[in-house]
């Protein structure tokens, strides 16, 4: 069956003021939207691939065939990542982590601030276009990375490589309407459209 373009679950206008209704309009039905219809169409050319998932596709890229590898890795991740950024948002009033991810991220990182002093190095620091990732990792711990363009830590050809918990999209297009180059504004923003709640149930699934 191809791969569809998930719902939302919210309005366009949900998170106002940190990330406006255009943006996220524009985000979700132009660019995911693409990266749908690409994965769809290179698909088409190996159709017994329509039965896999995305993750198995993704965590088994090395083994897809060399003429769609590139076109699965960039449209079959930017599928894959923008429907788990989805389901991250929702506005908070500068909430916090909840329950047994927030011991983690103590135990991990020394507190919330230095937590979140580190994510957001992480988005600051990776140049061009790509995300920064919570991930938990072969050992069962909380790790912050990147990777570049549409590569996410589930691929089995990434550096970076885990159960990704958190991630935020740091390609212009996702900020770009009203941060201009402002990244650095966008990733302080981003803490107060955090859903925490879903968080910890990723992070909980991952262990």
């Amino acid at each position: 069956m191809p791969h569809q373009l998930p719902e939302l679950g919210f309005s366009y206008n949900a998170l106002e003021p940190f990330i406006d209704a255009m943006t996220m309009e524009i985000h979700h039905t132009k660019h995911h939207g693409a990266y749908v219809n690409n994965l769809n169409a290179a698909l088409d050319k190996h159709p017994d691939l329509h039965t896999k998932s995305i993750e198995k596709l993704l965590g088994q890229l090395s083994t897809v065939p060399a003429d769609i590898q590139t076109a699965v890795r960039n449209n079959g991740g930017g599928h894959w990542n923008h429907s788990f950024f989805w389901a991250l948002l929702k506005k908070n009033e500068n909430g916090e982590p909840v329950g047994e991810l927030a011991k983690a991220i103590d135990s991990a990182f020394g507190s919330f601030d230095a937590f979140k002093e580190q994510f957001h190095k992480a988005g600051m620091t990776r140049f061009g276009s790509g995300w920064a990732w919570l991930i938990v990792n072969d050992q069962k711990q909380l790790v912050i990375g990147s990777t570049p363009n549409q590569d996410n830590p589930l691929m089995d050809i990434s550096k970076f490589r885990g159960t990704p918990v958190l991630g935020v999209d740091v390609w212009e297009h996702a900020y770009y309407l009203k941060y201009q180059n402002r990244r650095n504004e966008y990733l302080n923003n981003f803490f107060n459209v955090i859903n925490w709640e879903k968080v910890e149930e990723n992070f909980l699934q991952a262990l």
